[in-house]
């Protein structure tokens, strides 16, 4: 092989790795979390026993995960003063603030429809969970018989926690929650320049020996 030749199958080599998705099985379900400040934190426990205080900001986000790690947060920006500010403090009563993310098309069941990402300022009583909130503000709601959280606002239809085989997304460590490009994806990048400047070099090299 030439070593330009060589070069180019390392170019290419170099594409695949960068641009290929990793394929995995996965779950289909709805994750909790806690926001603070402008971070998403996977939720430590469930929402029928979290009791979040006045002013949280909470989010739900369908999609297909592998595990915790590997979930996706809800998008957008959320903060409790642009759910929850027109919304009056009230004696005996909180204001919990829930960001609804119904997920992306390619995360959907099949045949369904993911509605447009919400937001809701819930008014609940004082010792009220989470999963009381949700019921103020997002019915109707769907638990199966191990009081798992199958669907919110009536989605999905059908389906709760099922096993999804040969799932496609990018590795969790590189994948950006805000949208924006990888971080593998710009050394891959990077990596595709130095290679094709390396080949015309040597084909200008050898024109000139």
């Amino acid at each position: 092989m030439t070593r330009r030749a060589l070069l180019l199958s390392l170019l290419a080599g170099l594409l695949l790795a960068t641009a290929s998705p990793a394929h995995a099985a996965g779950y289909r379900y709805w994750s909790f979390w806690d926001r603070t400040g402008s971070t998403w934190t996977y939720a430590t426990e469930g929402p029928s026993t979290a009791v979040p205080s006045d002013g949280d900001v909470q989010g739900f986000r369908f999609a297909v995960s592998e595990d915790s790690a590997d979930a996706d947060t809800p998008r957008g920006t959320a903060s409790f003063t642009a759910i929850c500010g027109d919304t009056a403090a009230r004696d005996g009563r909180k204001r919990v603030a829930l960001v609804l993310d119904f997920g992306t098309a390619s995360d959907a069941p099949s045949g369904e429809t993911p509605p447009a990402r919400r937001t809701e300022c819930a008014v609940i009583p004082r010792d009220a969970t989470t999963a009381e909130a949700l019921a103020t503000a997002a019915k109707p709601l769907r638990y199966n018989t191990n009081a798992l959280l199958c669907a919110i606002a009536g989605y999905p239809e059908t389906g709760c926690g099922e096993q999804v085989t040969g799932a496609t997304k990018p590795a969790a460590a590189e994948r950006k929650q805000d949208g924006g490009p990888s971080v593998g994806l710009w050394v891959g990048a990077a990596g595709v320049v130095a290679l094709g400047a390396a080949a015309v070099w040597q084909a200008r090299r050898r024109r000139h020996a």
